[in-house]
């Protein structure tokens, strides 16, 4: 465990960073961004409330993230994690999800997928099960 940086604790666990250096950028999709994040998806919104500002584990949650030519709902940068809400966007587009997954796989980030179904009507096992997958992933 030399080399170990530890990021944060969850329930006394220590979750080790796994920072990802130099993720591609699409600077075209910055606008495309910016607006999304004003349109707030409104399951995106309950969950930004409850993960935003440090509030989840003083855990660091960007919204809206540009990575390659994808911009993904929310990205944990110190921990090298995706998380995706499904919602009515995502019906039939199985394939470029996969894709999608596949290419995030690639650089090294894990994906975490929640229905938005969920997020409005199960958000409390959303956020434990995000706890385990962290400390699953990243603990120490």
């Amino acid at each position: 465990m030399p080399n170990t940086v530890i990021y944060t604790y969850i329930h006394n666990i220590p979750i080790k960073k796994n920072f990802i250096e130099n993720l591609p950028y699409n600077p075209q999709l910055k606008s495309r961004a910016r607006a999304l994040r004003k349109a707030g998806n409104y399951p995106e919104v309950i969950y930004w409330k409850y993960v935003n500002k440090g509030k989840f584990w003083k855990i660091d949650f960007d919204r809206q993230r540009i990575i390659g030519n994808y911009i993904v709902d929310f990205y944990v940068k110190s921990l090298g994690i995706v998380i995706e809400i499904d919602g009515e966007s995502h019906n039939n587009k199985e394939d470029y999800d996969l894709k999608r997954e596949g290419y995030f796989k690639i650089l090294g980030l894990r994906v975490f997928k929640i229905s938005s179904y969920r997020i409005l009507n199960d958000l409390e096992n959303v956020l434990y099960e995000l706890e385990k997958f962290i400390i699953e992933e990243y603990g120490v």
